[in-house]
């Protein structure tokens, strides 16, 4: 395991995992590592970017598009 050190917290922020640790039953070094477990724990990955891109519209109501036809051979771009 690894071993990190926090040289100046604040006092107030000091106060409220102290605050925190004693409502838990904790240390406030249990209670700091909890924190950080539930910040960091893992979630299952939804997907790639356009997974994700319908997870965000499909929120809102998603969107239809008009896709174009595919039926000619394809082309350069043109930057004219």
């Amino acid at each position: 395991m690894n071993t990190i050190r926090v040289k100046i917290l604040e006092p107030d922020l000091t106060a409220k995992l102290r605050l925190a640790a004693a409502s838990h039953g904790r240390t406030m070094e249990e209670e700091a590592r909890s924190i950080l477990h539930e910040h960091f724990k893992e979630s299952a990955p939804i997907g790639g970017m356009g997974d994700r891109m319908h997870a965000r519209f499909a929120a809102i109501g998603g969107i239809e598009l008009e896709l174009p036809s595919r039926a000619g051979a394809p082309r350069f771009a043109t930057f004219d």
